[in-house]
């Protein structure tokens, strides 16, 4: 095998004091919601706000002088960057990081201020890729590679290590799959230490690279994801060895799934994650039939999350939820039409959050106007109330 447990713990003597030794919760609301006992690895607590510190710290530091001297090389747009960045300057190794052109600037600061330095090229993660392999030969660097390295999935595996400590009556693990690492490093922990203990991989369903190759299947992915840390077209061959040596099954999410977890995970949980760090909840919360009354443990993997998206996703989650109310209204364009409405609302116990009043252009007749309200509610029941309070004073209500 590519990786025993003797390296696993090996990596975890070795980026001891280096890597944050991330805690592992339960939520009650978490576990209401899921029907299960859930135990969240917080591994978003990590300085860089995911688990690819642990990979990244147990490669680097097994460099040898002359290694260290030349420096490295890593290809990410996202959470391993950082992760080389930072554990590369602690150690006092020079790092280069090449990402693609698309790249969002927050990324590339990030990477910058934890030391490395950044170059971008290509319009896809696989042209810049190929980019840092020729630097690496051009400049004498080392590559180190997000996923396919023993000593990177040696890494990885440690977090399974501390979530069997932490929740020792486990029935089950769910991890995240991008290029496979962190689900490898885990299957050969649960396989030595916990061989009852069932280890499932969960992919997004635009992006099923692993459960393709498993299969024997073309791989065929692509399309916007919420998820992108785990959105990966060519996942590790060392992965692959392992997975089917220890017959892992990947679970596929749904997007909207997804934007379910990251959004139990706020509100539930009062923790941020990102696509892929929520992908464990997702499949939790997909698959009942698997996972209902068990003793699960899932990391939250990752919590770097654009401010927007997450907004978007929680108001998305309350209007899907009945929580938010989205009413469109034809109404007469007359002094103390807008005062009733409100008044009606209100008398229902509503909250209006928005208003859009529009006379020129979207309403059919000069006579009259059309008004577009946002409503904060309980649920639907109180929701139904305010249409019907509505409805009673002759008005046209049209949800939207």
């Amino acid at each position: 095998m590519p990786v025993s447990l003797a390296d696993v713990r090996a990596a975890a003597a070795r980026i001891h004091g280096r890597v944050l030794r991330t805690p592992s919760i339960q939520s009650p609301a978490v576990d209401s919601a899921c029907g299960a006992s859930v135990f969240l690895k917080l591994d978003n607590l990590q300085a860089v706000g995911a688990f690819k510190e642990r990979g990244a710290a147990n490669r680097l530091a097994l460099l040898t002088e002359r290694e260290r001297i030349a420096g490295v090389i890593a290809m990410s747009a996202g959470n391993h960057a950082q992760a080389v960045a930072r554990h590369s300057t602690l150690l006092g190794i020079a790092s280069t990081i090449v990402m693609p052109k698309f790249t969002p600037a927050t990324k590339i600061m990030r990477t910058e201020g934890f030391g490395a330095h950044v170059v971008l090229d290509g319009e896809t993660l696989a042209e810049a890729a190929a980019h840092a392999h020729q630097l690496a030969r051009e400049r004498g660097l080392t590559f180190i590679h997000p996923y396919d390295d023993a000593a990177v999935i040696a890494g990885q595996g440690t977090m399974a290590l501390e979530m069997l400590e932490d929740a020792p009556e486990l029935d089950a693990m769910i991890l995240p799959v991008g290029g496979g690492g962190m689900v490898a490093g885990c299957a050969v922990v649960a396989a030595a230490l916990r061989p009852e203990v069932k280890v499932f991989g969960v992919e997004v369903e635009g992006y099923q690279a692993m459960r393709q190759r498993l299969a024997g299947q073309p791989v065929s992915v692509g399309g916007p994801t919420i998820a992108e840390g785990i959105a990966v077209r060519d996942v590790g061959e060392r992965p692959v060895e392992i997975l089917q040596r220890h017959g892992i099954e990947v679970l596929t999410v749904t997007e909207r799934a997804v934007e379910q977890g990251i959004a139990l995970l706020a509100e539930g949980a009062k923790t941020v994650a990102e696509g892929a760090g929520a992908a464990g909840v997702a499949a939790i919360l997909s698959y009942p039939e698997l996972f209902a009354g068990r003793r699960i443990a899932t990391p939250v993997c990752g919590g770097n999350i654009d401010p927007r998206i997450l907004s978007n996703v929680l108001l998305r989650n309350l209007l899907r939820d009945g929580r938010l109310l989205r009413l469109h209204l034809d109404i007469p364009d007359r002094p103390g039409v807008l005062a009733d409405i409100a008044t009606r609302v209100a008398a229902a116990g509503g909250n209006v959050i928005e208003v859009s009043h529009q006379r020129l252009f979207a309403a059919p007749s000069v006579q009259t106007a059309e008004l577009e309200l946002m409503i904060e509610v309980r649920d639907r029941a109180q929701a139904d109330a305010i249409v019907a309070e509505l409805e009673a004073g002759e008005y046209v209500v049209r949800r939207g």
